[in-house]
């Protein structure tokens, strides 16, 4: 009788399968341009439970992360650690060891002098699951943006990447500069412009030409983008002249020279101009991105939250029976968001709005009911509830009902005038303005050691929050209003503007800026 096989083990299993709910991602925060962070990168972010970012991250990346996520700082500047690389790599271990999805941000690339590589490692040698998400560099992309190609066909088609920070106290460098100085092509050197008097002196004493072009680009892609052009025997001298600080990328190349007419990101028309906004967090977004497509250093200072009415008794009633208005009039987009959500919590058919007509304020509210499938009936040709109310008076709305979901304390006067007309309104607050407490992207912090060449107002409450928060205003500061009504309350807070929008929306604001600086030049 043959004896029975054993059987075989079961192939033994890695240790991560203890810890298989966590994971962290080793995320490349891109050089500063929000439109450089990966999608797969924002992906993360937004199923972060825990977010550890550096410096050089652009802290408004933090807005993508879920409110209840964890956000710990862990920069490094020069002389100052918010955590050291051993307390980083432990942080990173314990959270994703207690099964949470852990964002490792880093400004760049992770794998480019950027300490990813130890971080993966302590990962791996904790059994726990990691991903690495790439991140473009600012040794490619910085310079891009200052109008310099890295390689070119006609110029070269070697590039030589080294870093100019080594470890503090070690005996010798760990740099051949010989080797840098003969090799071919273009070289960039990323950190280490703190150092730059003694590096451009090692490149010259092995041979590179002290008449070798160099530029130096300081916070690369970002609103507060500079950079420094001059040649391996002057960049130092200028650097110190200049103040010229880190964090910056130098590329040393004949490259350098095409920046003359490949110079697109600092050419554009608000290029240099600082500008604060004033919004809601959810929505200051699309004003911040037009500024900075045309070149400002554009930041958020969020003033304002939206959130449901407390007495929802009023709302709850008008929904259920909405079918009964003839009119809807939306005077903002939050109105327009608000109601929706209200109306579809409580219907799951779209076709229980009825026949009511829409009538709206602007074309952003317009856009915003769009969004929701529906048409837009009326519009008047200002921005204001004064040109609707003329709208309105051409038709016939006597004993026409009307709801206007507003927000709570709107201005009466649209609603008296309409009944004034004959029409049966409800003026119902579909929600409310409360201060912002957060200041996540860290826009306070900046107006506060920054301040701004200009502050935009979008309502009038961004304006009276925003003096509620006892910023000092710096000298010089300009004031930007969207239209009358905000204009009105900036001047009772003491806020006089300096611009006010002709059409009284984002794209208006966006305009008459514009126009503004043009103007000065």
């Amino acid at each position: 009788m043959k004896p029975i096989p054993e059987k075989p083990s079961p192939p033994k299993t890695e240790s991560i399968s203890k810890h298989s709910g966590g994971i962290c991602y080793l995320v490349g925060a891109g050089p500063g341009d929000p439109g450089l962070l990966t999608l797969r990168g924002r992906e993360c972010l937004e199923r972060a439970d825990v977010v550890i970012y550096d410096y050089l991250s652009n802290a408004e990346f933090l807005n993508f992360a879920p409110a209840r996520a964890e956000k710990i700082y862990a920069g490094k500047t020069a002389g100052a650690h918010a955590l050291t690389q051993e307390e980083t790599n432990t942080l990173l271990v314990k959270h994703t060891r207690e099964g949470k999805r852990v964002v490792r941000l880093k400004g760049g690339d992770p794998f480019l002098f950027g300490r990813g590589g130890e971080e993966a490692g302590e990962l791996s040698a904790a059994g726990l699951r990691f991903e690495i998400v790439p991140g473009v560099t600012s040794a490619i992309g910085g310079l891009a943006y200052a109008g310099i190609p890295v390689t070119h066909r006609a110029s070269n088609a070697v590039l030589t990447i080294f870093t100019g920070h080594e470890e503090p106290g070690k005996q010798a460098s760990g740099l051949d500069y010989k080797s840098i100085a003969s090799a071919p092509g273009t070289k960039v050197m990323l950190m280490g412009v703190e150092r730059l008097a003694a590096i451009t002196g090692e490149l010259s004493a092995a041979g590179m030409s002290s008449t070798t072009p160099v530029a130096l680009v300081r916070w690369a892609t970002t609103g507060r983008h500079q950079t420094l052009v001059g040649t391996l025997g002057t960049i130092a001298a200028l650097a110190l002249e200049q103040q010229f600080k880190a964090p910056a990328v130098a590329v040393f190349g004949d490259v350098v020279s095409l920046r003359e007419t490949l110079n697109w990101y600092e050419s554009r028309p608000l290029f240099g101009r600082r500008i604060a906004v004033t919004r809601t967090r959810q929505q200051s977004g699309g004003l911040v991105a037009s500024l900075r497509e045309l070149g400002a250093d554009a930041y958020e200072i969020p003033t304002i939250r939206i959130e449901p009415p407390k007495d929802k008794a009023a709302i709850i009633e008008a929904m259920l029976g909405v079918r009964a208005y003839d009119w809807l009039v939306f005077t903002s987009p939050n109105g327009v968001e608000a109601f929706f959500n209200a109306f579809f919590a409580a219907h799951s058919d779209a076709r229980e709005l009825g026949g009511a007509r829409i009538a709206v304020i602007g074309n952003g509210t317009a856009k915003k009911v769009r969004e929701y499938r529906y048409d837009v009936d009326l519009i008047p040709e200002e921005f204001v509830a004064e040109s609707l109310l003329k709208a309105f008076k051409k038709l016939n709305v006597e004993n026409l009902r009307m709801l206007l979901p507003r927000a709570a304390g709107a201005r009466e006067m649209l609603a008296l005038e309409l009944e004034n007309l004959g029409a049966i309104v409800d003026d119902v607050p579909v929600y409310e303005t409360v201060p912002e407490t957060e200041d996540v992207a860290g826009g306070i912090r900046r107006f506060r050691k920054e301040g701004a060449d200009m502050i935009t107002f979008t309502s009038a409450s961004t304006a009276a929050h925003f003096m509620a928060l006892g910023l000092t205003l710096p000298s010089g500061l300009k004031k930007a209003s969207i239209g009358p009504v905000t204009s009105r309350e900036m001047v009772s807070l003491g806020l006089t503007p300096d611009v006010e929008a002709e059409q009284h929306d984002i794209p208006g604001l966006v305009a008459a800026i514009r126009a503004f600086y043009e103007g000065e030049k």
